[in-house]
């Protein structure tokens, strides 16, 4: 197989997974393709979920999105069109990060010479450069199974650290909406509303420095995997009364994120007492992507279901523990020095399946909202003591 180390393309197509998760911990793998061909104009093709991801990455110049909602819709005329689409861009070279058949085939329809990727899905003939799976790579992280497809391909690798930087005016606006929270200035759903640019909210006012540090804690009750990955929405609830009984009277702030789909699973939560819910602000259903990455930054801990956003957390910094059942902690574990997996070893995990084949879900029943607090608490104690020395 010849490598790609020996080319000089002037255009590369990056084919982007279509997971948030997934993407997250592509990063590292997008930073080695950059170092390796800083001259190269690269572009991202994505679906529109993932594609803050890389919005704000400075080793992507463009992103195109595949809109198989609206522009590219059909499993025969989307792919067509898309092919035809990417075809005047000239590009000298796709890395298919994606799996998929379909991702090989479209780029063989757009004229793209070289194609890399794993052979995978049956897409082997597809490829001119095509990679096998080591039997050590299988046995990694999932942030290493992408690099080492590229070094299979003669690329020099690149930090493993996952890249999510952030736009300055969106970290203005994420700390100027939490502080906004922390000391009660008016805020509304109408104002959540008012995202969108990213340029911050009314009657926001300046943090006092004299106050007592307020503890920010994200919640994250969803999982689009399945029942299997989710800690009971009852136990998220009870969590935030123990939060709350702590750091009640001096204050604090929880942030329930998620799709609309999260949505009673936020009410649960919010409503689960009188007191708890003066706390709790749902944010479900409310930020796109790039706005729930900045709140996210904000977090001074982040707990979390196996998740996209539990990898966003991860590629942040958010300090955060991520409640595993049914999946292996091993390949899709956050990839990061702050974050804590908590988990039970039973005899039939990880059984990698979205509903328990038994019925009984006692990887995640058993992990209760005590455990979690403890490893909050600590976690907290930690974080804070850290931001109230910092200059």
């Amino acid at each position: 197989m010849n490598t790609l180390s020996n080319l000089q393309p002037r255009k590369i197509l990056i084919r982007s997974t279509n997971w948030i998760g997934d993407a997250v911990m592509t990063t590292p793998a997008v930073h080695t393709i950059r170092k390796n061909f800083p001259e190269a104009e690269i572009t991202m093709l994505a679906v529109p979920w993932v594609a803050d991801i890389f919005r704000m990455s400075p080793d992507v110049d463009n992103l195109f999105i595949y809109d198989k909602k609206h522009l590219y819709q059909g499993k025969v005329k989307g792919p067509l069109r898309l092919a035809k689409d990417l075809k005047p861009f000239g590009f000298d070279v796709a890395i298919l990060l994606q799996n998929a058949f379909e991702a090989a085939l479209i780029a063989k329809m757009a004229g793209i010479p070289v194609r890399a990727g794993y052979k995978r899905d049956g897409r082997g003939i597809i490829l001119t450069h095509g990679v096998t799976i080591a039997k050590e790579t299988r046995k990694k992280h999932q942030v290493h199974y992408y690099q080492d497809m590229l070094a299979a391909l003669g690329l020099e690798k690149g930090p493993d650290h996952l890249r999510l930087p952030l736009v300055k005016n969106l970290e203005f606006w994420a700390e100027g909406f939490v502080d906004c929270l922390k000391y009660q200035s008016p805020v509304s759903h109408e104002d959540i509303g008012r995202m969108a640019e990213c340029t911050g909210l009314p009657e926001i006012q300046p943090m006092h420095r004299d106050r007592i540090n307020i503890p920010v804690i994200g919640f994250n009750p969803g999982a689009a995997f399945g029942p299997a990955k989710q800690w009971p929405v009852d136990k998220f609830a009870k969590l935030a009364d123990l939060i709350c009984e702590h750091y009640g009277e001096s204050g604090c702030v929880i942030m329930v994120f998620g799709t609309d789909a999260d949505s009673d699973a936020a009410k649960k939560i919010r409503t689960s007492s009188a007191r708890t819910s003066y706390h709790v602000l749902d944010m479900t259903g409310k930020t796109d992507l790039k706005q729930a990455m900045g709140l996210i930054k904000c977090c001074d801990a982040f707990v979390t279901n196996d998740s996209g956003l539990m990898h966003v957390a991860a590629g942040l910094d958010t300090p955060s523990i991520a409640i595993f059942g049914s999946t292996d902690h091993i390949a899709t574990g956050p990839f990061s020095d702050t974050s804590i997996v908590l988990r039970r070893e039973i005899e039939c995990s990880p059984c990698l399946q979205s509903h328990c084949p038994k019925g009984h879900l006692r990887c995640l029943e058993s992990i209760s909202p005590q455990d979690v607090y403890e490893d909050l608490a600590r976690m907290l104690s930690k974080n804070l003591i850290a931001n109230s020395s910092a200059p």
